[in-house]
């Protein structure tokens, strides 16, 4: 794609990168055929390629967005199923990244876009107010049809009927290792996920532990900013992303990280770009070393050689988040280790899809995501599962209320599978174990 950024403009590092970018683009359409938004609304410009043009025209002419930009621009998921896609290699997350921050800095949006977003970025990322939201949620729910604004009935409806209750392990501390002492690790606890679902951290734990791994969560380390750097509030996603990177390089410094363990792999998919989100920042080195020894669950868990299970006489169909297979481009570790640990591993048809979840993006439109789900579901259910597996918590809060089977992390499944207690979601309101005989 011929770009015509001015040497002045070009000074700029993040329109330097985006021109970079542009013009690895040969505008083929590939990414059409797997855009989510583009299958459900079929408007060019709600297609990766219809956005570049967007994009470019925006960037280009240094002008203020308008709100037909904006429009398409916010309905993107970044699910980024288009890298997968491009032939050309075209990064499109930097640059819808790169746009976000653009309109964010430029665009004055509506008050109630305005307090929505704001109200998000300010509870989301920290458990304690994120707890209280769901408690109000809970007791609001009931009333979510008299709401006139489709998201805020949909932030009702996405509140969990229990809410668990606080896990110390997620707590700073270091837990020792059970089995002779292969690794040190740091744990990324993150956010959402300690108020939605404390059984996944725990089960992390457990397994990482009884493989003969040191397990560390760091003193200072949150939120990854993932949250709000898809809204393009930059500053505020930095500086989540810097207190994370203090805090292990803190740890690499002193005892030594072998890996920082990730287990929402869209958590997974910011870290490992700290490198080049803080590349300007006085952090850079730090940032750096952070994202080069960052890792999913899935990763670390193939490191370690799991010991072969026994057939375990159940169907696990493999829900793949974009996050994951997409954005950290990990896509056989998580159904490989299923399948050593005894499971029947089966995926639902277009498997590539997104299942409309996408951090925030089920909240602030509903009625795309809403589609979005409905076809996920329809293609989970149709393979017939006994459960259904998962790497991202957004994903499983989004698919788990309309599954009609249990949903549970990929870690508590192997957890369980090696010598850990049964996941607590499959003895919550599932007559499921009969079904398992071989695990105890």
């Amino acid at each position: 794609m011929q770009t015509t950024f001015t040497p002045q403009q070009l000074q700029d590092p993040a329109i330097a990168r985006s021109n970079q970018i542009l013009r690895s683009c040969v505008h083929c359409g590939f990414c059409t055929a797997t855009c989510p938004t583009y299958q459900v609304l079929g408007d060019e410009l709600d297609s990766p390629r219809g956005r570049i043009y967007l994009i470019k025209d925006m960037l280009e002419n240094n002008r203020v967005p308008d709100e037909k930009t904006v429009r398409h621009i916010d309905r993107c998921l970044s699910c980024l199923a288009c890298m997968s896609t491009c032939p050309s290699g075209v990064h499109y997350m930097h640059l819808v990244d790169h746009a976000r921050e653009y309109i964010e800095n430029r665009y004055k949006r509506p008050l109630g876009d305005r307090v929505l977003r704001w109200l998000l970025a300010r509870i989301l990322p920290y458990p304690a107010r994120f707890r209280l939201a769901l408690l109000g949620a809970k007791l609001g729910r009931p009333f979510a049809r008299l709401m006139p604004d489709p998201r805020l009935r949909a932030m009702l409806d996405m509140a969990p009927k229990t809410i668990p209750p606080v896990s110390r392990n997620d707590d700073p501390q270091n837990f020792a290792p059970q089995a002779p002492k292969r690794m040190r690790v740091a744990l990324m606890t993150g956010c959402a996920q300690k108020a939605l679902n404390t059984d996944i951290n725990d089960a992390t734990i457990r397994i990482l532990r009884r493989h003969g791994c040191e397990v560390v969560v760091a003193r200072g380390a949150g939120c990854c900013g993932a949250l709000t750097h898809h809204m393009g509030k930059a500053d505020e996603s930095h500086a989540a992303a810097a207190k994370n990177i203090r805090a292990w390089a803190a740890e690499m410094d002193g005892q030594g990280l072998d890996a920082i363990v990730i287990n929402t792999s869209g958590c997974g998919t910011t870290v490992k770009d700290y490198g080049h989100m803080l590349r300007n920042d006085s952090l850079a080195a730090d940032a750096a070393r952070v994202s080069a020894i960052a890792m999913d669950i899935s990763e670390l868990l193939v490191k370690l050689d799991l010991p072969q299970g026994t057939d375990k006489g159940t169907t696990v169909a493999y829900h793949a988040a974009c996050s994951l297979q997409h954005g950290q481009q990990i896509k056989t570790h998580p159904k490989a280790l299923l399948k050593r640990a005894g499971f029947t591993v089966v995926e639902p048809a277009d498997s590539h899809l997104c299942c409309g979840s996408a951090g925030t993006y089920n909240l602030m439109q509903p009625e795309i995501s809403s589609q979005l789900r409905a076809r996920k579901l329809d293609t989970l259910k149709a393979t017939e599962p006994d459960l259904i597996a998962a790497g991202n918590i957004g994903c499983m809060m989004q698919i788990g209320a309309g599954a009609g089977v249990p949903i549970v992390h990929t870690v508590e499944l192997l957890d369980w599978a090696t010598g850990g207690p049964k996941p607590p979601a499959l003895s919550r309101d599932w007559a499921l174990a009969p079904q398992i005989p071989n695990l105890r």
